[in-house]
């Protein structure tokens, strides 16, 4: 199981996902919350559902491309981050779940993040 927060500090964003794996190393059930604009709120909700019974390998290959075909709009150079911002918060909660709590390898992931003004806390959840 995991818990990630990220914010976009440029337009102050705000995601958190809590996902649930079950016995079969699936996504059992994914909820989420935050604040923020229609589009990084619509992304959420979107990628949210669109995981579930997914593996963590699964969600940590989940394409940019396929989010963006969720949300079926066209989106300029601006709205992007807001558009990515959940799924860059899924995939690094899957990342950073599938080890051991406090693993460098997190931390470097969390810095890519934040190198691309996108910040990415995280911590397990049991």
């Amino acid at each position: 199981n995991f818990s990630h927060t990220g914010a976009n500090p440029l337009c102050g964003d705000v995601i958190r996902i809590d996902a649930y794996i079950n016995k079969h190393q699936r996504i059992s059930k994914v909820k989420w919350g935050g604040r923020g604009c229609f589009l990084s709120q619509a992304a959420a909700s979107l990628l949210t559902e669109e995981i579930k019974g997914m593996t963590l390998q699964e969600v940590q290959a989940f394409s940019e491309l396929r989010l963006f075909s969720l949300l079926g709009v066209p989106l300029n150079t601006y709205k992007l981050k807001c558009a990515l911002l959940p799924l860059q918060v899924l995939q690094a909660g899957a990342f950073c779940g599938s080890g051991p709590p406090g693993w460098p390898e997190c931390e470097a992931y969390a810095y890519h993040f934040s190198s691309c003004n996108v910040s990415v806390k995280g911590n397990l959840a049991s």
